[in-house]
């Protein structure tokens, strides 16, 4: 009863917390319900017309509206500079396809069933983390903003002994952050500000029950706190520290997410342990080996990785 208690009255906290940052102005308000119509109607639509959606979407998309094109160019053509200017444009065209797939994929955790999105997002090895925490241990899960990152969402039908900690930064578009919020906690999960992280791991470890923190660690940090770099995709470039530090400080267990995209609407994800003992390391050693198996994640399928974000902002491109 003590747990049920404790995790409820958690659970409840973070969605109170969420929705009450998530406060929306009259005309986010609108906005808000109007999108939330839009996702509920596709998020019904068969897969088999999703996908002819997206075909028919990402030709004005990618050709007419242009979206973050010149970031994506950039990042592309800087993070391979072995590849031809014809070999970018492709992958270019590759990675707009899969991003409205993606989204459009994402609006279906709306109303997908149980059953249907644990046949399309599979764990491979989940037997990983059961034992973890079949041992008493926290974990956090390192994944990074590649494949389709929000159907990890559904990691809580997989894994009921205990709760999945989805840590968020928010949006500028607090409409659009308010759906995404119900998108992600739809499947069970409690939604923590990355602010408030800290303060819900030390209250967490206080109550010696095991969580599973996730944790996409490959946000560019501000320009003031650009204090660890990392060589990452051809670039030096800036890391958030935070993850390593609370993960070490609170004694968690760290694994990777290893997504593989089978087949359109389909996805596996295997559990790496990033390293036995993490809190023997030096400072900063858990985040390299990270972004060592991001990249490799990337490199094997780049078109999955979201080049739109401007990830290298404070980076600088090493020089071949």
């Amino acid at each position: 009863m003590g747990w049920t208690h404790t995790v409820g009255t958690m659970k409840n906290k973070s969605k109170d917390e969420a929705t009450a940052s998530m406060s929306l102005s009259l005309s986010d308000t609108l906005l808000y319900y109007v999108l939330l119509f839009i996702v509920r109607v596709v998020s019904h639509l068969p897969f088999g017309v999703l996908y002819a959606l997206s075909d028919i979407i990402y030709i004005p998309f990618y050709h007419v509206v242009r979206y973050r094109r010149r970031v994506v160019r950039k990042n592309l053509t800087e993070s391979f500079p072995n590849k031809s200017v014809n070999e970018i444009i492709q992958l270019e065209k590759r990675f707009y396809h899969f991003f409205i797939d993606m989204c459009l994929e994402s609006f279906k955790l709306m109303s997908i069933s149980g059953d249907e999105i644990r046949r399309r997002m599979k764990f491979v090895n989940p037997e990983i983390l059961h034992k973890l925490l079949a041992e008493g241990k926290s974990v956090s899960v390192y994944l990074g903003h590649y494949g389709n990152w929000e159907w990890i969402s559904s990691a809580g039908l997989w894994f009921q002994e205990t709760t999945i900690v989805q840590v968020y930064r928010k949006l500028n578009n607090r409409a659009v952050g308010k759906i995404m919020g119900q998108l992600r906690c739809r499947m069970g999960h409690v939604y923590v500000d990355m602010h408030n992280t800290v303060r819900f791991m030390a209250n967490a470890a206080r109550e010696n029950k095991p969580y599973v923190y996730g944790l996409l660690a490959d946000q560019s940090p501000k320009k003031r706190d650009a204090k660890e770099f990392v060589l990452f995709l051809n670039h030096s470039a800036p890391v958030i520290t935070g993850t390593e530090k609370a993960t070490k400080r609170y004694c968690h267990a760290a694994l990777f997410i290893d997504m593989k995209r089978v087949g359109r609407g389909y996805y596996e994800g295997e559990l790496v342990p990033l390293h036995n003992a993490p809190q023997s390391l030096p400072d900063y050693e858990l985040t390299h080996l990270y972004f060592q198996h991001l990249e490799a994640e990337i490199l094997r399928q780049p078109e999955l990785y979201l080049w739109s974000h401007n990830r290298f902002k404070y980076a600088k491109e090493v020089q071949q």
